[in-house]
């Protein structure tokens, strides 16, 4: 079975899929987030989607990477996470910053009261397409009215990240991820950003964490500097401030 076979098995039955990288390499990992969206092009698509200087909940937070960068502006955070290895991590990382904490919890069965929470993020976590409505309810509950969730994932449509990661799972139709969210009631938007490395052993090691060993080679063959252009999907709905008739 497949990795994204597995992820909808599970995510219906309501089980925790362990993450393929940073549940067994965090360092690299570490590494990895230091290198992606260089350009702070993700970022920008974000501030544009919705305010984010209220309550933000980050599901799927792994080892809290992004947590700093929400608290900057947002009255208090909140990462949840399921492997708790990487809560003791985020947990340490947030040490002594005000209004920012982690806890252990998964997608399905967030750990917070009802209408709490302005904004629910989840990046690369859990919302991969068919298979994630039990979260997508979860993050409804969680939000206060006109509050927002968003998600932002790869996009498998675009090359050469998207190409390497079709060819590691050969079932994974983009166009059918893409399908599901706009029936859901997302707006979608599109954005290339840049991953950019210190040093080849860096971009090796994250390209080996992150596929199979054949293509994992391939992909650093076809990467002859220390950049790469990756595609992301940044998806959005807003909670109803009212009945909807």
């Amino acid at each position: 079975m497949g990795l994204i076979s597995r992820i909808v098995t599970s995510l219906r039955a309501g089980s925790v899929v362990p993450s393929p990288n940073i549940w067994q390499w965090p360092e690299v990992y570490e590494a990895e987030n230091r290198a992606q969206d260089a350009d702070g092009a993700i970022w920008a698509a974000l501030d544009e989607i919705c305010d984010w200087t209220g309550d933000v909940l980050d599901v799927g937070c792994g080892d809290g990477f992004h947590l700093p960068r929400f608290a900057a502006r947002a009255r208090s955070v909140l990462g949840v996470e399921p492997h708790p290895p990487l809560v003791d991590r985020a947990v340490a990382r947030v040490a002594g910053t005000p209004a920012v904490a982690a806890l252990l919890g998964s997608a399905q069965d967030l750990p917070v009261a009802d209408g709490t929470f302005d904004v629910v993020h989840a990046r690369t976590a859990y919302f991969f397409g068919p298979g994630c409505e039990a979260g997508l309810r979860e993050a409804d509950r969680a939000l206060r009215p006109g509050g927002v969730l968003v998600v932002v994932d790869l996009d498998g449509r675009h090359a050469p990240y998207g190409r390497w990661m079709r060819a590691d799972m050969p079932r994974y139709d983009p166009a059918e991820v893409d399908r599901f969210f706009q029936i859901e009631g997302f707006a979608l938007r599109r954005v290339v950003s840049t991953w950019r490395f210190p040093d080849r052993e860096t971009l090796e090691a994250v390209l080996r964490i992150e596929f199979s060993a054949q293509v994992a080679e391939r992909a650093i063959a076809e990467v002859p500097g220390l950049e790469i252009p990756v595609g992301y999907r940044v998806l959005w709905r807003r909670k109803p401030r009212g009945l909807i008739v």
